[in-house]
């Protein structure tokens, strides 16, 4: 972008912040400590000015904008901090595989795809019998509850109109095989039926359900969960760190494709790879 297109960008933010702000140029001036000739000047389009640093400074502080954004170099109003406290909210998870607020999430996203990093295995492809391990210690949820739950969230998957990306890190799996970690104590037998169970399921469901494997030594990625354009979530413990601004949905839908772009195994292969894993278990 050159210096008149910069200037004529500005001018045209100028003049919406101004109209936004319901501002008079006298009283943008007395605000921002300026000649209000100097704020005519700035909004004829086809001057190509551009203010000193001190000007542009004291016309963002006093409409209460960022300088970036009056420059055509960001494309929200506001400074970091007010994008960030605007665009996201922090919600309590009950720690259940699938709650009242989540369901919420997801039929707001009906018709868009929904894309998901789990924590563990997914909730919708899990045994009863996995879902009783897991949950037989949790304090805000009985195993009976999860397993309802549960299949609540593979009844959603099976609807014609939704379309679901699943990713999650091929270790998980194996530390799964090898009943240690979160499932330390599951049976070998208990065991290797979840891993028919998934492969079936992902079976069945493809291609409106897809599951990629990625190589945890060359990507990382928290649990998160993208719901169409309309929000994003991270899962921190047991609390949903969640993002409505536009910026952050495309940041963490663009990790959700790099770990299907570089995935170690794609989704019309996991099924064959879970059934193979079934013999490692022990």
């Amino acid at each position: 972008m050159d210096k008149r297109d910069r200037a004529t960008l500005l001018a045209a933010r100028l003049r919406g912040a101004l109209t936004a702000g319901n501002w008079s140029l006298s009283a943008l001036a007395r605000a921002a400590g300026i000649d209000r000739t100097t704020i005519t000047q700035l909004l004829e389009p086809d001057a190509g000015r551009m203010p000193n640093s001190h000007v542009l400074a004291s016309l963002a502080e006093a409409l209460k904008v960022s300088t970036d954004w009056l420059l055509g170099l960001a494309e929200e109003p506001g400074g970091a901090a007010e994008i960030l406290d605007a665009s996201m909210h922090i919600a309590r998870a009950a720690r259940t595989p699938f709650d009242e607020m989540v369901m919420s999430w997801y039929r707001e996203a009906e018709g868009r795809k929904i894309r998901h990093v789990p924590a563990g295995l997914p909730d919708l492809l899990k045994t009863d019998a996995v879902l009783r391990h897991e949950w037989r210690l949790a304090p805000a949820k009985t195993p009976r509850q999860a397993i309802a739950d549960a299949r609540d969230k593979l009844d959603y998957a099976r609807l014609p109109e939704v379309e679901m990306e699943l990713a999650m890190p091929k270790h998980t799996l194996e530390t799964f095989c090898q009943g240690a970690g979160l499932w330390e104590g599951l049976s070998a037998d208990i065991r290797r039926e979840q891993l028919a169970h998934m492969a079936d399921l992902a079976e069945e469901l493809y291609p409106r359900l897809r599951l990629y494997l990625f190589d945890l030594r060359k990507a990382y990625c928290a649990p998160i969960g993208v719901y169409g354009g309309l929000r994003a979530v991270v899962y921190v413990g047991d609390i949903y760190l969640v993002f409505t601004s536009k910026e952050h949905i495309r940041a963490l839908s663009g990790r959700f494709d790099t770990l299907v772009r570089d995935a170690a195994v794609r989704a019309h292969d996991v099924p064959a790879r879970l059934r193979a894993m079934t013999e490692t278990v022990r």
